[in-house]
């Protein structure tokens, strides 16, 4: 039975050899049955790897931007903005191109069509977020609503933060916090001014952005406003202070790079010690303020009435199921999220006004036309045409997160009749859809008159063009708080004030954190218009 089986799978090999290709015709008939089974084995695997190959050659993939052996396009994206190195390179390779950094491949969208069909179209595909070192620790391995996968973890705590804090209706109810503190910082602003002669006393105008806002935010989550906290082990923190730890570090820890994120394989086998230790440092200090604070609001909730409930409050007495992670999260995320995007779109709005006297002139006078001298609120927002147009230009201009962290392709697609394999990564680059020529002629002029009377630019909602807090299913859960805010400080500012820029301040395009912080703080002259 042996002997017969041999013989017929030698037969068979001998049928099978001649169809092979000429340099795998080594196998002579007299090799004997374990020889010619190899053989057949090595053949199998030169059939299977060619058919892999041209399995893939069928494929149409998005045009590549040549790299080097290993690295790929790494040292080409080593000035940390590499938002305007893909813009560049789209003008070359088009909207949709890959790049490889390390033993990643990532594609890379610069068009708001393409934009769309990743992010909503074929959402479900790519809804899995791909984070760094650095970031894996900051956000507690993504236990947070901006940086987690899509799921039900994500939409659980989404609903939480908006049906409490950020959504529609509780910033209605809010709307008399933020109203106080903007009013408590235009009178330190006034009384500033009053100890300098006219026109000579330069307003560090990030910090009274600053002022207005992280009061408002730690009265809006904690009920009040927040002066001082002890933390056992660490001593006690001012409210400037508290800020530093739970919003300036952060962001600074953020954009940490860990070589290792592009050669994952080697996580393994190595470390990088230096930089898991300064994360974890800034995440450990983070924790333990949120930890204090919130300790602080436990031992007040039982005096109060549901009516006097804050945010926290509302956690704490209301979502049990959360554990230590998510409630911590959920308390901290807000607290950064409320204090970056306002501060960073506001003050790149004052440094245009400021440089720009015609403009910031027109605005003024289109508030003076609609509330006359009465302070500005938010009920004449929506008649003020211009300064919807400006902040809406602002938001072009300096897009506050010009690329959105990866997404991992979790299955095959398709987008804009490109193939992307399962495994890749894909990358938004915002700041490139905002300066596209092909939508945006001039894309580096502040011109807020190209979208006045521009109905249909909504920030992102239904219209791609312009999409500063993402779209789709993704859309920043602060979109309503940001709007109210921004247009807010910025009418305010100019209805008080005339600014100008002293002669030190120059047009830094120059960067700081994840988000688009201004390199350094906004100097400009402030004359009180009661002065004029």
């Amino acid at each position: 039975m042996g002997s017969e089986m041999a013989s017929n799978l030698q037969s068979h090999w001998k049928h099978f050899a001649q169809k092979l290709p000429p340099q795998l015709l080594y196998v002579k008939e007299e090799l004997d049955l374990r020889k010619a089974l190899i053989a057949i084995a090595v053949a199998a695997v030169v059939f299977t790897l060619f058919s892999m190959f041209a399995s893939k050659n069928k494929k149409k993939f998005p045009p590549a931007v040549p790299g080097l052996p290993i690295v790929g396009n790494l040292l080409q994206l080593m000035d940390r903005k590499p938002h305007r190195s893909f813009t560049s390179w789209s003008e070359k390779y088009g909207p949709i191109f890959t790049i490889r950094t390390g033993l990643l491949n990532q594609v890379v969208i610069t068009s708001s069509e393409l934009a769309k069909e990743a992010m909503v179209t074929k959402y479900e595909s790519i809804s899995k977020r791909e984070l760094g070192t650095s970031l894996n620790i900051l956000t507690c391995q993504k236990t947070m609503v901006a940086m987690s996968d899509y799921g039900v973890e994500h939409r659980f705590l989404k609903k939480i933060v908006m049906a409490n804090l950020l959504g529609p209706s509780p910033q209605r109810e809010n709307r008399a916090i933020r109203a106080s503190e903007l009013e408590k910082m235009l009178e330190s602003l006034h009384s500033e001014l009053k100890s300098f002669p006219l026109s000579t006393c330069e307003v560090n105008v990030r910090q009274y952005i600053k002022e207005a806002l992280f009061p408002f935010v730690l009265r809006q989550t904690f009920g009040r406003d927040i002066e001082e906290v002890h933390v056992a082990g660490l001593g006690s923190f001012s409210k400037w202070e508290i800020f530093d730890i739970l919003v300036s570090e952060p962001l600074r820890g953020a954009i940490l790079v860990d070589w290792r994120d592009f050669f994952p394989p080697l996580k393994r086998l190595f470390s990088n010690r230096a930089l898991e230790n300064e994360a974890k440092q800034i995440e450990s200090r983070r924790s333990k303020v949120i930890k204090a604070l919130i300790e602080e609001q436990r031992k007040n909730l039982a005096g109060k009435a549901i009516a006097d409930y804050s945010y926290v409050d509302t956690l704490l007495a209301n979502y049990q199921n959360l554990n230590d992670t998510q409630l911590l999260m959920s308390v901290w995320e807000p607290v950064i999220e409320s204090s970056d995007t306002t501060v960073v779109t506001t003050e790149w709005t004052m440094f245009e006004l400021a440089s720009q006297p015609s403009k910031q002139e027109r605005l003024y006078q289109e508030i003076r036309e609609v509330v006359g001298d009465r302070p500005v609120t938010e009920d004449d927002l929506a008649n003020l045409p211009y300064l919807t147009a400006v902040i809406k230009e602002t938001l072009r201009k300096y897009t506050p997160v010009p690329l959105l962290p990866p997404r991992f392709v979790e299955q095959d697609i398709q987008i804009g009749g490109y193939d992307i394999p399962a495994g890749w990564h894909i990358l938004i680059n915002m700041y490139g859809i905002n300066h596209d020529k092909k939508t945006w002629p001039e894309p580096d002029t502040w011109d807020p008159d190209r979208l006045l009377g521009d109905q249909k630019l909504d920030l992102g909602l239904n219209d791609f063009r312009v999409m500063p807090f993402g779209a789709g299913k993704r859309i920043c859960a602060g979109i309503t708080q940001a709007m109210y805010l921004i247009p807010m400080y910025v009418a305010s500012f100019v209805q008080n004030f005339k600014w100008i820029l002293p002669a030190t301040e120059v047009h830094e395009e120059d960067t700081i954190f994840l988000t688009t912080h201004k390199l350094h703080p906004l100097k400009a002259i402030a004359t009180p218009r009661s002065q004029q």
